[in-house]
C-alpha cells in the first residue's frame, strides 16, 4: 500500500481548484479552432494569456505561412511551456486544439462550453482541449505540491492533428525545438494507448470524356468507371477484415471513401469524378506496402475502362504507432496510479486511431496516449454532435497525471 502523503495532497490540490480548470477549459472550447479552414493562431494567443495569468509563460512558435498554406490552413502558432527543476528526464505532454467543424445535429453550443448534468458541451471538449486542462493543472499541482528537485516538463500545445501533425509535433522535433525522453499524448481516462493504427488517405481524379447525354457514346462516362472502381475498392475491405491484429482495441484495417465529386450537369456524361479515400493500416502492417497494393487495386479495377485516366494523389501517409521497449515506466506510473484513482485496473490498448504521438515514437521517444475522456470515443461524441466531457473524468485523470509525474521525476 502507498503510503506517500504527496499522492493524497496533489488530489487534494486539484480538487480545490477544479473550478478553475473547468473555467479554463471553457474557456478553451469558446474560441472556435475548425480545421478547415485551419486558422488556429486566435487560439494559440488566448492560450497563451490564460497561461501567463497562471504563471506559465509559454513560447510561441509560428510555423511559417507558406508551409501552412501548402497543407491548406491558414494559421499554426505551437506552444511549448518549459518547466525545468533539475537533472533527470524530460516529460513532455502533448495535445492538440485544432478540431474538425462541428456539423448539424447539436443540441447545445458547440462553442459555448455549456455544463449540464454534470458534462461540458462543445467541439473540443473531449478531444483534446480537455487535455490542455489535464495537462495544465497536473503541471499546477505537481510545482504547488510535490515541488519536484529533478528532470523537466514541456507541455506541448499544437494545432494540426487533423491534418497530420506535421506541422505540429513534427515540426518541433524537426526544427529542434524539443527532444523530451518520454511523452504522453491526449487520451481517454480508462485506457494507457501504447499502439494504433496509421492512415494512407488519397485523392484519386477519373478522367473521362464529356459529351451530351443524347450521344453519350461520343464521350467517355468518368463516372461509370468510377463506380466500378469503388465496387473494386470495396469489395477489398473482405480481404482486410482477415488481416487481424494482435493488439486490443484494433480489429483489422479497413478502407472508407469519404467524399466524392464529378460531373457538370444532369444532361452531359461526366468528364471528371473525383474521390478520396482513407486505408486505415494495423501497427504490423508496412505504410509503403499498404500504398502499392493500393494504387495496383485502382489500376486494375480502370484497366476495365482503358478511354479513362486515373490521376492518384497521396495526401496523408501517417505511420503507426507499435509500443517501443522502454515505455515501461510510463505505463507502469499511469496505470498504478489510474487504479488508485479510478478504483478499477486500466489496461494497456491500441487504438484503431492514427494520432500526433507517432511522430515522437518516430524520433525514438516512448510515447504512451493518457488523458481525460470516457472508455470509447463514441462515448465522447468526438467528431459528432453534442461531443462532451464527464467532469468525474476530467479531475480524475488529472489526479492521475499529477501523481504519475510525481512518481516519474521522483520528486
Amino acid at each position: 500500500m502507498n503510503t506517500d502523503p504527496t499522492l493524497a495532497a496533489l488530489d487534494a490540490w486539484i480538487a480545490q481548484h477544479f473550478d478553475e480548470e473547468v473555467r479554463f477549459l471553457q474557456a478553451l472550447v469558446q474560441v472556435p479552432t475548425d480545421t478547415p479552414p485551419g486558422h488556429n493562431t486566435p487560439h494559440a494567443q488566448r492560450t497563451v494569456q490564460l497561461l501567463a495569468d497562471m504563471g506559465l509563460p509559454a513560447q510561441a512558435h509560428t510555423v511559417p505561412a507558406d508551409q501552412v498554406q501548402a497543407q491548406g490552413m491558414q494559421s499554426v502558432t505551437n506552444l511549448i511551456v518549459r518547466r525545468s527543476y533539475g537533472p533527470g528526464p524530460t516529460i513532455a505532454l502533448n495535445a492538440h486544439g485544432d478540431v474538425v467543424p462541428p456539423g448539424e445535429g447539436w443540441t447545445h453550443d458547440p462553442y459555448g462550453g455549456h455544463i449540464h448534468n454534470g458534462a461540458l458541451y462543445g467541439r473540443a471538449a473531449a478531444v483534446s482541449k480537455s487535455d490542455f486542462a489535464t495537462y495544465t493543472f497536473a503541471l499546477r499541482a505537481l510545482e504547488a505540491v510535490a515541488k519536484p528537485q529533478r528532470g523537466c516538463i514541456e507541455l506541448h500545445f499544437t494545432y494540426d492533428e487533423e491534418l497530420g501533425g506535421t506541422l505540429g509535433p513534427l515540426w518541433l522535433l524537426q526544427n529542434g525545438l524539443t527532444r523530451p525522453d518520454m511523452v504522453v499524448a491526449a487520451g481517454f481516462s480508462y485506457e494507457v494507448v501504447t499502439a494504433h493504427n496509421g492512415c494512407l488517405q488519397m485523392q484519386v481524379t477519373v478522367h473521362g470524356q464529356m459529351a451530351h447525354a443524347a450521344v453519350p457514346h461520343t464521350g467517355v462516362d468518368a463516372l461509370q468507371a468510377a463506380v466500378h472502381i469503388l465496387n473494386a475498392l470495396y469489395a477489398h475491405n473482405a480481404d482486410l477484415a482477415q488481416r487481424t491484429s494482435q493488439f486490443t482495441g484494433i480489429r483489422h484495417p479497413y478502407l472508407n471513401v469519404g467524399r466524392i465529386e464529378g460531373g457538370t450537369h444532369t444532361n452531359v456524361v461526366p468528364g471528371t469524378v473525383r474521390f478520396w479515400l482513407d486505408r486505415r493500416m494495423t501497427p504490423e502492417e508496412n505504410p509503403q506496402a499498404v500504398e502499392a497494393e493500393i494504387r495496383a487495386l485502382l489500376a486494375q479495377a480502370a484497366s476495365a475502362h482503358p478511354a479513362v485516366r486515373l490521376d492518384i494523389k497521396r495526401l496523408l501517409l501517417a505511420q503507426p504507432m507499435t509500443p517501443l521497449p522502454d515505455n515501461a515506466p510510463l505505463v507502469q506510473a499511469l496505470q498504478t496510479q489510474a487504479q488508485a484513482v479510478l478504483g478499477e485496473a486500466i489496461p494497456t490498448m491500441g487504438t484503431p486511431l492514427y494520432t500526433d504521438a507517432r511522430h515522437y515514437a518516430q524520433y525514438g521517444i516512448p510515447a504512451v496516449l493518457y488523458g481525460a475522456g470516457p472508455r470509447t470515443v463514441l462515448e465522447s461524441g468526438a467528431k459528432r454532435a453534442d461531443e462532451h466531457l464527464q467532469l468525474h473524468d476530467l479531475q480524475c485523470a488529472t489526479r492521475v497525471l499529477a501523481r504519475a509525474l510525481h512518481v516519474l521525476l521522483g520528486s
